[in-house]
């Protein structure tokens, strides 16, 4: 239920945190406000972060990478930073979507209950699939229980979002899927952000998985899991 989701809210403005809290909280929310990155790092958990970039001890980046090391809580940048580029390292950076301020409160709030609910994608949480390697290339395990990745034994590290996207792509492992339907999916039905979050996730795990082969990009479709020659996909579904 929304009314119970607990928000840490980081950010270093009272003009602009005192009144936040203050219309959160009406809406059912339960926030915890800290004013810097150190204070957010120390804090409690909570069901999703919104970053304020511009801290006074931390640049808000690193802070977004160090929460996003730590735990898997989902995390709404608020930011004036209108750039192609800056958005980019944010998303990489393991921000799961950010508002540019000025932003209306409606729209804010949409946004923390579309990212809280696709959080935890349920249309790809019982996945089951296994595709048998050869012995000549690794395997690529995708466990939802514990929501961890291993490739060949060894974990590889990676952000929430991108958890999903590989367990989506994996589930249809050799099957071409739309990028509207994988956004739909990984993302939301109602996304309102850049469609290129995408490609910036597909490319950062094919940077991870060590082999661009494993994803094969379909000009004017979307993309198709292709485990090298040899290799392996399996997928411990949830009990």
């Amino acid at each position: 239920m929304t009314s119970t989701l607990r928000l840490l809210l980081v950010e270093d403005d009272p003009s602009i945190g005192e009144p936040l809290v203050e219309a959160l909280t009406r809406e059912g929310f339960v926030v915890e406000w800290v004013e810097t990155g150190a204070q957010a790092l120390g804090a409690g958990r909570a069901d999703l972060v919104l970053l304020d970039l511009g801290l006074p001890d931390l640049d808000g980046r690193e802070v977004c990478r160090r929460l996003r090391a730590s735990s898997s809580m989902p995390i709404i940048v608020l930011t004036a930073r209108d750039d192609e580029l800056e958005r980019v390292l944010l998303l990489e950076s393991g921000a799961d979507d950010y508002v540019l301020k000025p932003f209306g409160f409606r729209e804010l709030v949409a946004r923390i209950r579309a990212v809280h609910r696709r959080s935890v994608p349920a249309t790809v949480a019982k996945a089951d699939v296994t595709t048998t390697p050869d012995g000549s290339g690794p395997t690529l395990v995708i466990d939802c229980r514990s929501r961890r990745v291993m490739l060949d034994g060894t974990e590889v590290d990676l952000t929430p979002k991108e958890f999903d996207l590989l367990l989506l792509l994996a589930s249809e492992a050799g099957r071409a899927m739309a990028r509207e339907s994988i956004i739909e999916q990984v993302w939301d039905a109602h996304w309102w952000g850049p469609t290129k979050t995408l490609d910036v996730h597909i490319a950062t795990l094919r940077r991870k998985l060590g082999d661009p082969r494993w994803i094969t990009t379909l000009r004017g479709i979307g993309y198709r899991l292709d485990p090298p020659d040899g290799a392996g996909v399996e997928v411990v579904p949830n009990p």
